[in-house]
């Protein structure tokens, strides 16, 4: 898939796509079933398939902080949208400049002169433009005034529930991961680089590939039962804490993996972390002695689960 970032990087040549605008933030079971039509008509068409997307993400932009955690780094979706089939992801920065064209403004100088959109699907709920002013309706009247196509995408349903974004946060939150990998047709990960830690984790024991998370916020805190894989792992059973590891007075969110019977390498490595099921939540410990006695109990009931799948 080819990655485009910003406008800057566009060529005349890449002009003439079908496209599709969204977050797309965790490529959930709802997001597959559109970029399942995209693909659909861009083939129709014979037309490149195009997912277009913002960093920061708008949410980001206007609230901060307070912007929902993200389910996947920009390299994750990159990932999962090729998983998918699409051709050509294109990354806009949301700045103050694309914060402020008007819905009319966004259609002609980024849809149609910037990109050469020929056809373009998008959801029920899709809004844009300064304020966002802009709605499907309105977007179908400016697509026939500058020549695209617009195709409405009707809700995707799981167990009667329209799929969202937010739902799967919701679920991540209150450990509900079964409910979350129905969500996203599939477990939960998190991707990234091994680095060096404090190497704590292996004087008591139960040494750690250490991933950071490079996110504002977390989705979901606490001790898990996962899955390692990368750097010659595959879907090894592992116990992880993802936090801030009050015990330590850490401050910085981390992912910390112990894979069961293993002592590689790892650093440097890309692993991929699959989360299968809650353990219980990230805490503080009055000694290191009653910290390494909950880890065994964290690991045994780990294995347990994982043995038993």
């Amino acid at each position: 898939m080819e990655f485009i970032r910003g406008l800057q990087n566009i060529r005349a040549a890449q002009h003439g796509i079908v496209a599709t605008i969204g977050g797309f933030d965790g490529v959930h079971r709802g997001h597959q079933a559109l970029l399942a039509e995209l693909t659909a008509k861009a083939h129709e068409l014979q037309l490149p398939s195009t997912v277009i997307s913002f960093e920061p993400t708008p949410r980001e932009y206007f609230l901060g902080k307070a912007a929902p955690a993200r389910l996947q780094r920009l390299r994750e979706k990159f990932e999962a949208l090729n998983a998918r089939g699409v051709e050509r992801f294109v990354c806009l920065r949301f700045d103050e400049h694309l914060r402020s064209l008007s819905a009319t403004e966004f259609a002609e100088q980024i849809l149609r002169d910037a990109l050469g959109v020929r056809w373009l699907v998008v959801g029920h709920d899709f809004q844009f433009g300064r304020g966002r002013e802009g709605c499907v309706a309105s977007l179908k009247e400016l697509g026939q005034r500058f020549g695209f196509g617009v195709e409405e995408f009707a809700p995707h349903l799981v167990s009667e529930e329209r799929v969202s974004s937010t739902l799967v946060r919701d679920a991540l939150a209150t450990g509900q991961l079964t409910r979350a990998a129905q969500l996203l047709g599939r477990p939960y990960s998190i991707c990234g680089r091994v680095v060096r830690g404090k190497q704590l984790g292996r004087k008591l024991g139960f040494p750690t590939a250490n991933l950071r998370l490079q996110r504002r916020v977390i989705p979901l805190q606490g001790i898990f039962a996962v899955r390692a894989s990368g750097a010659g792992l595959n879907a090894a059973p592992a116990v992880a804490s993802l936090g801030t590891r009050p015990v330590v007075n850490g401050i910085e969110p981390l992912l910390e993996v112990n894979v069961f019977d293993f002592d590689g390498d790892l650093y440097g490595k890309q692993l991929h972390v699959e989360f299968v099921e809650y353990l219980r939540e990230e805490r503080w410990f009055p000694s290191l002695d009653a910290l390494v006695e909950q880890m065994q109990q964290d690991a045994a009931q780990a294995r347990r689960i994982l043995d038993a799948i």
